[in-house]
């Protein structure tokens, strides 16, 4: 594995992040086929070994904690946790991490306690010092009840032995021997508890005292886990505060956990979010965890944190962790579960102490991300699209409406169980029968842009030849309101909110366009919030950049009174193109403003022939789920272009031929020509390596259960591909869907 980097990855469908994982070498082909099929599923025949009185088995989300560099080891880290934002604020916490080397974390041999509690004694401190006399022959027997330890390293390694002075009121004084066991890569309960068991006679006869219990303790001190990250002050600014206020609120809201226990005992609980949910996904004792991390906390008779921040002598915000973790890869509790067992394979650790020192970093960045989140904005705000996915989710919401729900949610500012469940019912009823999807947003004040799909002329137009574009009627919808302070962009169906930052240098990728429109409208400073609804999804080849760009300004448009025409909105919207992909054809906010089936040619004016169509064409769209990166795919033509100008100058004449045809196709309702003529431009783009192995597997697909033709859309190097089906789409949507991708049936004319 290269990377635990996955962009986009939380906005993929679940087959689409199987794929992905598989690709990145984080999956093995048996797993992936166990995944995709459900194999790897606990069963109630399998949950019936494990435990007694079976009834059943529950299910909590298995989730992926990404971009995690740990003493230089790229590591993909699954979770299991039910509570939402968990995950991706460990990515987003990672993410930062690595930008400045990732996390340090060292640990100790895996040593686990076995306490042997003996009563009934005379004399007391000599039966501590003959223990101590006789501690190897204790060892000895220790370790003659598990050879196999020992011969893999491990095994009874030292005894210390304690007095607690008039602990029984009836027995008074307690001697307690601790035998301390290297179990190695096992959790070693069951192993030290036998050893304290074996042993118990041989102390009884060397104290002359009576043993009580005999058991392993949680509080395992003797195997810890210390880590530390170090954050530049530059990469801890956003939402509207600077990196020395996230940093100095850090520290503060750090020492106020160091001194209260009442704070202390929630920050720890932030920490262990992020271990319990590596604990239950590795088959790990989360129990156990709990007990040893919080008795740790209280050690010095006053409980604290286990984390400290402070701000480094380079001014950097430092971080630091310390966390009793004894913890196990191996054994039959964790073998047979078959998701467990999965999930330690994909975690790629060699070692017990490996898997605990990943733990401790994924705790060290739970509580970073808890107290950024407090410093600056409070846990509560910048969620609420979070909250409406939840709430949503608690309603019962289907997934075909779940989108649509959690926008009208917020659209209704009442974000309420009930409420959820009157949109349901109102959602289900507005949608047309047989549609897969949602429905646009119908609400006031709400602006489209129009997605498109190109029939033919891809790349080729970008060297000023002809391409057929057709719209994807309202893919994306915008809206704008008045609020208090600040810029703040809402795309509640991506999970996205933020305060956008007025500086251009301090922009994110998908501020950028965005904050070039409210410069060019001279809007930068005013207050807003910009709500955005798309129906496509993003970098997917659909036009969604323009039809973001050409909604948003609409609705800017529509709520300052500008006045903007058309052809401004189409200006506004190449400009924001120009920042999102570097050198556009201008097709796509073209399409995207006008709503049209047009012929275009780039230029000075552009040519562009609105297309009158006959009758309706049906096209399957299918994405495949691998992001359409436009600027690169266009980048990587023109840098063959510049080597072999006119071999590709050839190619771009031929595409151009086809385009041509193809419109005469379209306008007499020639769809098998048409067909023909998208597969021989296929073979094109495959010629110009704009092409990947899920579009090929897509149009394969297509054209075997009878697509007339097929070929991929927009950029390539990922997105969708288009099919003409002029005698059952849903034939062809229903095979691609059963591959594990998206589908869905279109019209255009």
């Amino acid at each position: 594995m290269q990377t635990s980097r996955i962009p986009r990855f939380y906005k993929m469908s679940v087959p689409e992040r199987v794929r992905a994982v598989r690709d990145l070498g984080v999956l093995n082909r048996d797993d992936y086929k166990a995944l995709s099929s459900g194999e790897h599923l606990l069963t109630v025949n399998r949950a019936d070994k494990m435990i007694e009185n079976v009834i059943g088995v529950m299910g909590l989300p298995v989730g992926l904690g990404l971009n995690f560099v740990i003493n230089g080891v790229e590591h993909v880290v699954p979770l299991v946790v039910e509570e939402p934002s968990i995950v991706a604020a460990l990515s987003s916490a990672a993410k930062l991490v690595r930008q400045s080397g990732g996390f340090e974390v060292e640990s100790t041999d895996p040593i686990l306690i076995g306490q042997i509690q003996v009563v009934d004694l005379q004399h007391p401190t000599r039966a501590r010092q003959a223990l101590l006399d006789n501690k190897q022959e204790i060892l000895n027997l220790a370790n003659s009840l598990h050879p196999n330890m020992v011969a893999r390293g491990g095994g009874a390694r030292d005894m210390e032995v304690l007095i607690h002075a008039g602990a029984s009121e009836q027995l008074g004084d307690m001697v307690v021997a601790h035998l301390l066991v290297d179990t190695r890569d096992a959790m070693g309960a069951n192993l030290v508890n036998t050893m304290c068991e074996g042993v118990a006679s041989l102390v009884e006869k060397i104290t002359g005292g009576k043993v009580f219990l005999r058991i392993l303790s949680n509080l395992a001190d003797r195997a810890l886990v210390r880590g530390y990250c170090s954050i530049p002050c530059d990469n801890l600014g956003g939402k509207g505060f600077d990196g020395e206020q996230v940093r100095d609120g850090i520290v503060l809201a750090s020492e106020f956990a160091a001194a209260d226990p009442y704070r202390a005992a929630t920050h720890n609980k932030g920490v262990m979010n992020g271990v319990d949910a590596v604990a239950l996904a590795t088959g790990n004792d989360w129990r156990a965890i709990e007990a040893g991390a919080h008795a740790y906390a209280a050690r010095g008779g006053h409980y604290t944190s286990l984390t400290r921040w402070s701000r480094g002598a380079d001014g950097a915000l430092e971080g630091r962790i310390e966390i009793p973790l004894k913890v196990g890869t191996v054994g039959g509790p964790l073998e047979s579960n078959p998701t467990v067992a999965m999930n330690l394979r994909m975690l790629n650790v060699g070692s017990a102490r490996e898997l605990a020192e990943v733990m401790g970093a994924v705790g060290l960045a739970q509580n970073f991300s808890a107290l950024r989140a407090l410093a600056t904005e409070g846990i509560q705000a910048g969620h609420m699209t979070l909250h409406a996915r939840s709430v949503a989710q608690a309603a019962g919401a289907p997934v075909e409406v779940f989108d649509t729900v959690v926008e009208r949610l917020i659209e209704s500012g009442n974000i309420k169980i009930w409420k959820a469940r009157e949109l349901v019912t109102e959602v289900a009823a507005q949608s047309r029968p047989g549609e897969e999807g949602v429905q646009p947003l119908d609400a006031e004040g709400a602006k489209a842009g129009n997605g498109k799909i190109i029939l033919l002329g891809e790349h080729s137009v970008v060297y000023g030849r002809h391409a057929i574009a057709a719209p994807v009627e309202l893919a994306v919808q915008a809206r704008v309101h008045d609020c208090e302070e600040g810029v703040h962009l809402v795309v509640p169906r991506w999970g996205v909110e933020y305060r956008m930052h007025e500086q251009h240098d301090k922009r994110r990728s998908f501020e950028k366009p965005a904050g070039m429109i409210l410069d060019k409208l001279g809007l930068t400073g005013q207050a807003m919030r910009i709500e955005v609804y798309p129906n496509v999804p993003r970098a997917m080849g659909l036009g969604g950049s323009a039809a973001t760009a050409v909604a948003i300004i609409r609705a800017l448009d529509d709520h300052f009174n500008l006045g903007l025409d058309e052809s401004e909105v189409n200006r506004l919207a190449y400009e924001s193109e120009k920042v999102a992909h570097g050198t556009p054809s201008g097709i796509d906010n073209t399409v995207a403003t006008f709503g049209n089936t047009v012929l275009f040619r780039r230029g000075d004016p552009a040519l562009i022939d609105e297309l009158d169509l006959p009758h309706k064409v049906p096209v399957v769209i299918a994405m495949s789920g691998v992001e359409s990166l436009t600027a690169k795919m266009v980048a990587r033509v023109r840098n063959a272009w510049e080597k072999n100008e006119s071999l590709y100058e050839r190619i771009f004449d031929e595409i151009d031929a086809l385009t041509l045809q193809g419109v005469d196709a379209l306008r007499n309702h020639r769809l098998e020509e048409l067909g023909e003529l998208m597969n021989i431009n296929q073979g094109l783009l495959n010629a110009l390596q704009v092409s990947c192995w899920e579009l090929e597997e897509l149009i394969q697909i297509a054209r075997e259960n009878g697509a007339a033709g097929a070929k991929l859309t927009g950029g390539g190097g990922g997105g969708s591909i288009i099919a003409i089906c002029p005698e059952d789409s849903q034939r062809v949507v229903a095979a691609i869907r059963a591959a594990g991708y998206q589908a869905m049936e279109v019209e255009i004319g």
